[in-house]
């Protein structure tokens, strides 16, 4: 049975339109939080023994720095040894004087933990700020190297609307990402940029695919063929690849969610729900809205020529 994808495609923008909607409500409330790699701040890393609440942590640290600050634990460093992390996002690093108030104010609130400094490092603004801007460069230029690529090869098929359209659908894709990070209060890290580098490359992976099958019909077709029977029967073609290896990839990277859940693993979590839902709007893009916009596009120009023979006429 062949899909009617290109009939609903109305159907999937309205789709995309309401989940961005609601990610940029979210904005709305809890703002775009930029961590420490961005931002700029201080990581202080600290040995204990036995049990640490990470809220009573983050309490006390609160109160004795006068910053907002992000407590977790690391686990399974080496020598089994469990680490607290505690980031303080801010303009100026934290003096010897505010450290020290930080660790009298956790022994305060968990006598008996023994809190001692294992690392202290600062990250300064501007160095925060480069990173950041460095990232978003790599992908841009990630874009383009794409859509260069992509009008190459399919230049049997309309290689720039092709390889603009793959790019829209790659923004959609890393739009998810980030509405991730923003509706579940992420800060952006250095996980954001892997995240979206990660998702990109997965997302054309399977474009490109649908695009060969879109190709290949119009090679032995020819113009028998309407451009939505052509998008429709090509994206049944490939719908089985597409899902299957984005389910596979799902199941990987839900098993490693779980196992940093467990283990309290933060900078690994962070990575990974973002990769979770950036999987699925991988998936959905390339079926429902890459494919339906390239034959929009390519009906949309052909109309154009035809008025211009009827005016000729």
């Amino acid at each position: 049975m062949t899909l009617r994808m290109y009939k609903n495609r109305y159907v999937f923008f309205a789709i995309s339109l309401l989940l961005f909607l609601i990610a940029g409500v979210a904005l709305a409330i809890n703002g775009l939080a930029l961590d420490i790699q961005f931002k700029g701040g201080t990581i202080l890393k600290y040995s204990y023994q036995g049990e640490v609440d990470t809220a009573l942590a983050q309490n006390a640290v609160d109160a004795a720095s006068g910053r907002i600050s992000n407590v977790q634990i690391q686990s399974n460093v080496a020598g089994g040894e469990q680490m607290l992390i505690i980031n303080l996002a801010g303009d100026e690093a934290i003096t010897t004087q505010e450290q020290e108030a930080i660790t009298a104010a956790l022994d305060e609130s968990m006598p008996g933990r023994e809190f001692s400094v294992a690392e202290t490092r600062t990250v300064e603004p501007f160095i925060g700020a480069r990173f950041f801007r460095n990232g978003l460069i790599a992908i841009a230029l990630s874009f383009s190297l794409i859509l260069i690529y992509v009008g190459f090869r399919f230049r049997k098929i309309g290689g720039l609307s092709a390889g603009t359209m793959a790019i829209i659908a790659l923004v959609h894709d890393a739009l998810m990402v980030t509405a991730t990070f923003i509706v579940f209060k992420i800060p952006l890290n250095d996980s954001f940029i892997a995240a979206v580098l990660t998702i990109i490359g997965f997302s054309i992976n399977d474009t490109i695919v649908v695009y060969d099958r879109i190709r290949e019909n119009k090679r032995i077709m020819g113009d028998k063929w309407s451009y939505e029977e052509l998008i429709d029967t090509s994206v049944t073609q490939s719908m089985t690849r597409s899902v299957n290896t984005s389910l596979a990839v799902l199941v990987s990277i839900t098993i490693v969610y779980i196992f940093a859940q467990i283990n309290g693993i933060e900078s690994i979590r962070s990575f990974a729900l973002p990769m979770m839902i950036g999987t699925v709007s991988d998936c959905y893009s390339t079926i429902c809205i890459a494919g339906p916009l390239w034959a929009m596009w390519k009906n949309h120009r052909l109309k154009a020529r035809e008025k211009q023979k009827m005016a000729r006429a």
